[in-house]
């Protein structure tokens, strides 16, 4: 596979050898005519761009022949965006900025055609990863339930999963380096496996994306988008050390890159290392405590008409599983029960333009090493060998390794842009512990789809369709007759056909409606059909159901955006009707003292949505008053509630910030309440959760320190120490709080 895919890019050689086309052009203040530096200028399509100079001046390379989207944009200036034609040579554009207090748009990478957000057909949810730092949270998972209709399914504060409007594990896929992340994502045990440090920002699909993404998008898709490269012949660095009161937590991460015209590089590593947290009543959470290094680097080479690049991303974590409260210390090392958890993501994108056409390809090879300690692993051993078995190995032990492939052939006809896609997946899952949970297996997934995208002059219409095969085969692990044998799972086929189609129109002037429709699938993953073993971080037994069939959804989505110089408003309303969905359930059986589930299935519908509105009223648009409110539901077709339900939020925020123009300082502060309200509409197996709220205050900005500016940002969550318990707390059961008051202190020194 590795020396064909070589023999292929070097077959493609002379088609890369075409003369160098440029464009140059100057950014000014349409009301002063004033030069504008630090202005970005972008071609998304070639992910190429730069910024200005102290003269408004801007130069690209390497461009290739052929019509492409220009995007320019400034703090404080409405963002720019239009088709230009780049022909050979040389060629020139100017630009007026007008000045705006609406939000810079940003360019949307997680659908296909890389419109700005406003242009999108689908609404996408995105927050850079500054906005999300800045909000205090100390992992990544914790750090997106900022953002709206997004939650977390936790273990203590290390462990987190998304949640997207009521959907969660592996419904809801997570895309990094461009590639599909796979580390047994089933398990609510263990986090994402994925450091915020390296990461430029996030996007979130709300709803079915099985068109784009396939199987496992079915509720929608966490899109991390890397940091980017350096601009060509530039250099830089910088070191950011962020620290935690309440678990006493250090976060410490530095990064290098520098790019020629050509070739870019960029490297990137993190630590980091937490004590056990502590509730609202000052109660330590025993083995919470959790630690995490981190490393990503890149590789690129840009010529006129191809691109490729290179990433790899290595992490690995000890976490702890919190199950009771016993000893109170602010010891790092893990205690039994704890996991290891080692994942290396390798990913290669590359890119062929043609004058009206491109071919984008891109390969990932992902690995991941789980290993559980568990207590009763060696409570049988004599004193003096415990140490010696432990190092022998972990009572459980699996390894996952997926290579999947995505290549999509994008020709331009007129105003309709096209994409036609191969996507697939080979994933193998052995074991090599003492404890099966799922067997040895082989899971091989095959798509392929087409996509439009039609712009008219006020409206945009996207339509797609998509057909999956999903293959399943599992070995016998066991001695048949026992309590935890598992059968041969053979030739388990699952496919499906999805469609989905969207229309955005400008209203008014002010106004923009977008109505998606769409269809998603989930095949069952390797748990529900054969998993037979106890769940440490759940605290349960799990029984696999091998006659389960794919679930299938329909999504109607409506979104409404007001916006003018005053202020912004959106009504996101979304209704969800899944088919054969998937669940736990207890049996009322005990293996040992571990409650018995198992899987069963049955039609959902899951309906809500997000509102909210941000006002920022001119001239003094510096003062911000933010509020967003998300509700969902969920029901079984018995009329039972979904478990795992989030309940419904309220956000408000007030928000000042300064920003001069003409040069890259700002200042901010910010007071932020949310209150969770009641959770009454629980599963039968759940139990109710009362209303709190959370008092969370910030203050951040850029500093002068022997002339170099210094970034910082000091933030306080859950400043009056509520002692509370999260509906989606996996300790619930256990009735252990959340975490308590907790300062976080953060430092940016570029280099």
């Amino acid at each position: 596979m590795k020396q064909l895919y070589i023999s292929m890019l070097l077959a493609l050689v002379p088609l890369f050898t075409y003369s160098q086309n440029t464009l140059t052009g100057n950014i000014s203040d349409a009301e002063t005519g004033e030069p504008l530096e630090q202005v970005s200028v972008y071609i998304p399509q070639l992910e190429n761009g730069t910024v200005t100079g102290q003269d408004g001046n801007y130069s690209l390379k390497n461009l290739p022949e052929g019509n492409y989207k220009l995007v320019i944009s400034y703090i404080g200036f409405e963002t720019y965006s239009a088709s230009l034609q780049i022909n050979l040579g040389s060629n020139l554009f100017d630009y007026q900025m007008v000045p705006s207090a609406i939000e810079m748009d940003e360019v949307v990478l997680s659908t296909p055609f890389h419109k700005l957000q406003r242009e999108n057909v689908m609404k996408v949810e995105q927050k850079s990863m500054e906005e999300l730092k800045q909000q205090g949270g100390i992992t990544l998972s914790e750090g997106i339930t900022n953002i709206p209709g997004v939650s977390s399914v936790s273990t203590g504060v290390g462990i987190g999963k998304p949640v997207i409007r009521g959907l969660s594990f592996n419904r809801v896929l997570v895309y990094t380096q461009g590639v599909r992340l796979e580390n047994q994502q089933y398990g609510g045990e263990h986090g994402l496996g994925l450091n915020d440090a390296g990461i430029s920002s996030v996007e979130v699909i709300k709803g079915p994306a099985s068109l784009l993404y396939g199987s496992d998008a079915l509720g929608g898709v966490l899109y991390l988008n890397p940091e980017k490269f350096e601009s060509s012949g530039e250099t830089s660095g910088d070191v950011n050390m962020r620290y935690f009161t309440n678990t006493l937590g250090y976060n410490a991460n530095a990064g290098f890159k520098t790019s020629g015209d050509k070739l870019k590089f960029l490297v990137r590593g993190a630590y980091a290392s937490n004590a056990d947290y502590e509730t609202g009543d000052g109660t330590s959470v025993t083995n919470s405590r959790f630690n995490e290094a981190d490393l990503k680097t890149g590789l690129a080479y840009q010529a006129s008409r191809f691109k490729t690049e290179l990433r790899y991303n290595y992490n690995t974590s000890e976490l702890g599983i919190p199950e009771e409260i016993g000893v109170q210390n602010n010891d790092r090392d893990p205690l039994e029960p704890y996991q290891e958890l080692t994942t290396h993501i390798l990913s290669s994108k590359n890119n062929i333009f043609f004058k009206k056409s491109s071919l984008e390809a891109t390969f990932g090879y992902t690995v991941n090493n789980r290993k559980e300690f568990e207590e009763h692993h060696h409570e049988d051993a004599e004193e003096e060998h415990m140490e010696e078995e432990e190092e022998e190995g972990a009572a459980l032990d699996m390894r996952l390794s997926t290579f999947n492939y995505n290549i999509q052939f994008n020709p331009q006809w007129g105003k309709m842009t096209t994409i036609f896609g191969v996507q697939g997946m080979h994933q193998k899952n052995e074991n090599f512990g003492e404890e099966v949970l799922v067997p040895d297996a082989i899971t091989n997934d095959f798509g392929v789809l087409a996509t439009s995208h039609i712009h008219f002059d006020k409206s945009d219409l996207q339509i797609g369709l998509r057909y999956d095969l999903r293959s399943i085969n599992g070995e016998e692990s066991g001695i048949e007759g026992d309590e935890e044998y598992i059968p041969t799972l053979s030739n388990k086929d699952y496919n499906s056909f999805n469609a989905a189609v969207g229309y955005r129109m400008d209203l008014t002037q002010n106004i923009i409606g977008r109505l998606n429709f769409a269809t998603g699938f989930r095949a069952p993953n390797l748990s529900e059909l054969s998993s037979n073993g106890l769940h440490s971080g759940a605290n349960r037994v799990e029984i696999g159901n091998p006659d389960l069939d794919s679930e299938q959804n329909f999504q109607i989505d409506l979104a409404l955006e007001y916006g003018n110089k005053h202020i912004e408003a959106y009504v996101n309303t979304f209704y969800n009707i899944v088919n054969d969905y998937i669940y736990l359930e207890p049996t009322g059986e005990f293996r040992e003292l571990d409650p018995v589930y198992d899987f069963q299935q049955q039609n959902a519908i899951l309906y809500g949505g997000e509102f909210g509105f941000h006002l920022h009223p001119h001239p003094i648009d510096w003062l911000h008053l933010e509020s967003s409110y998300d509700i969902v539901f969920g029901e079984l077709e018995d009329n039972s509630n979904l478990p795992l339900i989030p309940a419904n939020r309220w956000t408000n925020t007030f928000r000042v910030e300064w920003n001069k123009r003409n040069q890259d300082y700002k200042c901010y502060a910010f007071v932020t309440l949310q209150t969770f309200f009641d959770q009454n509409k629980v599963a039968d197996f759940e139990t109710k959760t009362p209303r709190y709220n959370l008092f969370n205050v910030g203050v951040g900005g850029d500093l002068k320190i022997f002339n170099q500016k210094v970034g910082y940002s000091i933030t306080g969550n859950n400043l009056f120490d509520k002692n509370y318990i999260s509906h989606l707390s996996r300790l619930k059961a256990d009735g252990i709080a959340n975490i308590g008051r907790n300062i976080s202190f953060n430092l940016n020194v570029p280099l």
